[in-house]
């Protein structure tokens, strides 16, 4: 997939450098354990859907345990003239969140210039498993992200309720509060849905 249209030039230019880093790391790596998969999620991900608001980091993980570098963020300059950094966020961590056993095997490559993905496949979370994984936390700012998708018909309420059902089938726990989660997502998905009635 290409990056949505409205996603700024300066991130992007940005994210191809950091993922360009570690790609650079794995030309000693054997072929038989290429292409060592790179999957995003997070800020980084909505904003290569969306065009919405920019991450200051990079959420990955990765097929491979692997020994990263240390230079993992890029300065540049944003529209507006400021600075602004992305960095890759070594602290992720993807079982405290929501998130579908099948979410990796169905997550879409990321085609950047430069990248050999037959050395790093560089891909992103599919747009209903990047909105399932905002149930965990689902700060104001995960609300936000999910109706971002619907907006572009990237995720309905119908395939989210599903998807995150299936997902907390592979939990233990107390999962009343991501139950609760899934309702009030899907709520708010159905009332954007809603094509409001014409008076006559």
């Amino acid at each position: 997939m290409q990056p949505d249209k409205h996603v700024r030039p300066e991130f992007l230019a940005a994210f191809r450098e950091l993922a360009g880093r570690i790609a650079s790391t794995l030309t000693q790596v054997p072929k038989r354990t290429l292409p060592i998969r790179m999957c995003v999620a997070g800020g980084a991900a909505l904003h290569l859907y969306t065009g919405e608001r920019v991450s200051a980091d990079i959420d990955a993980s990765f097929s491979h345990r692997i020994a990263l570098p240390d230079d993992l963020e890029v300065s540049y300059v944003g529209p507006d003239g400021t600075a602004q950094l992305l960095f890759f966020d070594r602290q992720y961590n993807d079982t405290l969140g929501l998130l579908h056993d099948d979410a990796y095997d169905d997550s879409l490559p990321l085609k950047l210039d430069g990248i050999d993905s037959a050395v790093l496949d560089v891909r992103l979370l599919s747009p209903l498993d990047l909105a399932v994984s905002k149930l965990g936390r689902f700060s104001e700012q995960d609300r936000s992200d999910i109706v971002a998708l619907a907006k572009l018909k990237l995720v309905d309420s119908g395939r989210l309720r599903a998807r995150a059902q299936a997902a907390l089938a592979g939990y233990v726990g107390d999962i009343k509060r991501v139950t609760g989660a899934i309702d009030i997502a899907c709520r708010i998905l159905d009332d954007l849905q809603r094509v409001p009635k014409r008076h006559k």
